[in-house]
């Protein structure tokens, strides 16, 4: 069976994005363009938050990122990932400017994938910040996703 990996917002724009003129930038798009070639290892999944997030902003850039999700499953955010991002944020364990990210991580929680794969190492995969978020979770019987960067899953293969 295929690991489920939730995939975040910035891995889709870092995919599909221009190339970046910085350093960082352009090995973060190198790296998610390698991890994208190997996609097929997994079982891949979007939710409305992504969709949305996706469609925002320049629309040619827009047409692209939403093209990507496409054939992609669609998780539904229900009641209790919505109570979950606003407990995350009323509890201040995430910032009430990233409530889009805490809705990504209550979704990935309540559906039980494997992985949320994320460029976003402010709010999402901060070590310090998962800490306190899984500690959270876990007092209500729910377990965090590992939350990983493309090249955190890439592993063995970023040596190729």
């Amino acid at each position: 069976m295929k690991r489920k990996v939730y995939l975040e917002t910035s891995v889709i724009s870092y995919l599909t994005a221009r190339p970046s003129k910085t350093i960082l930038g352009a090995a973060h798009q190198q790296i998610t363009l390698a991890w994208w070639e190997l996609r097929h290892r997994y079982e891949l999944l979007i939710s409305e938050s992504v969709m949305r997030e996706c469609a925002a902003g320049d629309p040619i850039a827009a047409q692209k990122r939403l093209a990507v999700l496409a054939d992609l499953p669609l998780l539904l955010i229900d009641e209790l990932a919505l109570s979950i991002a606003s407990e995350l944020v009323q509890n201040k364990i995430v910032p009430a400017k990233a409530a889009e990210d805490a809705l990504h991580i209550a979704v990935a929680t309540v559906y039980g994938v494997d992985y949320l794969l994320t460029w976003n190492c402010r709010h999402i995969a901060n070590p310090e910040m998962q800490r306190e978020i899984s500690g959270f979770l876990e007092q209500k019987g729910l377990y965090l996703p590992f939350i990983c960067t493309p090249e955190e899953l890439l592993g063995e293969n970023n040596a190729e």
